[in-house]
């Protein structure tokens, strides 16, 4: 059965831009003698808490004890404020003839809270939600990829994703999936679409509109069951 699976942070909800800056804003008072907004940059994909422990080794300083549950409650907080979701995927969401399944590092919380936020829960509120908690290690993992195939009742390659990150394209590859990768969320640079295409992404695209004609292309090319 053809599945289309999303992502959900930067790829459904423009929630990078958000987190990222709030990020920054607390670990330059954390961590002073690192340049915590250009670091995040190589840190597309990974979870708040893997983010914390890789600056924290950069850094002569500590975390505090309470600094992932203190973040976290930031983040949500400004998501529950300003989180818009992505342009164009209302529209998109709303020509589409494929099963729909959303794979996110984030928690269930933060993935269920932003979609009723951004009101794509009316699209999505019953699609099957997998998320990194559900599998020992997250993205760029393929765990809870193929735990989402399973559950699915899919075969890996009946898959095609939809991803954001390095480490999501990696993830949804290495569990033999097809992935797009989406470039149009605000908080990505010039040049991450090679990026993703050297991470396995089949196609790359910028805008959402774009969607209904990738579908079209990657089942032309699947093989034939006689």
């Amino acid at each position: 059965m053809e599945t289309l699976i999303f992502d959900c942070d930067g790829v459904l909800v423009d929630s990078e831009v958000i987190a990222e800056a709030t990020l920054v804003e607390q670990l330059r008072e954390w961590l002073p003698d690192l340049q915590p907004d250009t670091l995040l940059r190589n840190a597309l994909g990974m979870t708040t808490e893997n983010i914390l422990r890789h600056l924290e080794q950069l850094s002569a300083h500590k975390l505090p004890a309470d600094a992932l549950p203190r973040i976290d409650l930031a983040i949500e907080t400004r998501l529950a404020r300003d989180l818009k979701a992505i342009a164009g995927v209302t529209e998109t969401l709303g020509q589409l003839d494929l099963p729909l399944a959303i794979v996110s590092n984030s928690s269930r919380r933060r993935v269920l809270g932003s979609l009723g936020t951004t009101g794509l829960d009316v699209w999505l509120g019953s699609a099957p939600l997998f998320t990194a908690e559900q599998v020992p290690l997250p993205k760029p993992d393929p765990g809870v990829y193929r735990l989402a195939a399973r559950e699915l009742g899919c075969k890996p390659e009946d898959c095609l994703v939809i991803e954001d990150s390095v480490s999501g394209v990696s993830a949804a590859s290495a569990a033999g999936m097809t992935v797009i990768g989406f470039y149009g969320a605000s908080h990505i640079g010039a040049g991450h679409e090679q990026r993703l295409l050297d991470a396995g992404a089949w196609r790359v695209m910028p805008r959402m509109s774009g969607l209904d004609v990738l579908i079209e292309e990657w089942r032309a090319s699947r093989p034939t069951v006689e």
